[in-house]
C-alpha cells in the first residue's frame, strides 16, 4: 500500500485499527511514534546495485490504556512528516514490535490495516541459476567437489 493510498482510506474511517496476519490484532491503544522515508542502497548476490525506498510506520504500545489514535490524527502526523521531510509516495512499510521488531507490508481489509508478513528473496535469481519454479535445483552434497560452489561459478 502506498502512502497515497493510506490517506485516502484513513478519510473514510471512524477508528484506525491494525491486525497482524495471524489474525491476533494490535492493541488499541498503540501509538505511531515514527513515520519517515528510509532508503536502502545495497548491492545483490549478482553485483546489480539496487537502491529501495519506503515510508516507515513504527508502531508502538505503551501502559496508556486509554490511548486511541483517531484516523483525522494520524493524517496530520502523515501531512507533518511529508512538509517537514519531504516524504514521497512510497509503499508504506510498518515496524512493530511483538517477539522482536518486525517489518510488514501493509494492505486494508474490511476497515482493518493488515500487517502482512514480509519475506527475503533472491533479487539475482538468473545469476545463481535458480528458477522460479526451482527446475534448475541442484542437490549437492557434502565433498562433492563436482557440484559445489566456486569462485565465480554464479551461485550465491
Amino acid at each position: 500500500m502506498k502512502l497515497s493510498e493510506i490517506k485516502e482510506i484513513l478519510s473514510t474511517l471512524e477508528n484506525v485499527e491494525f491486525q497482524l496476519e495471524n489474525g491476533t490484532y494490535v492493541p488499541e491503544y498503540f501509538h505511531v511514534t515514527e513515520i519517515g522515508q528510509i532508503t536502502k542502497k545495497f548491492i545483490d548476490c549478482g553485483g546489480v546495485i539496487r537502491i529501495e525506498k519506503v515510508v516507515n510506520f513504527q508502531l508502538w504500545n505503551a501502559d496508556d490504556f486509554e490511548h486511541r489514535l483517531k484516523p483525522e490524527k494520524l493524517l496530520r502526523i502523515i501531512k507533518l512528516s511529508e512538509e517537514k521531510l519531504g516524504i514521497e509516495d512510497y509503499e508504506i512499510e510498518v515496524e512493530f514490535q511483538s517477539e522482536t521488531i518486525g517489518k510488514y507490508d501493509l494492505e486494508f481489509k474490511d476497515k482493518t490495516f493488515v500487517l502482512k508478513n514480509k519475506t527475503t528473496a533472491c533479487l539475482a535469481q538468473d545469476a545463481c541459476g535458480i528458477s522460479s519454479e526451482n527446475e534448475n535445483l541442484i542437490n549437492i552434497s557434502v565433498g562433492d567437489s563436482a557440484n559445489s560452489c566456486t569462485p565465480g561459478g554464479g551461485c550465491c
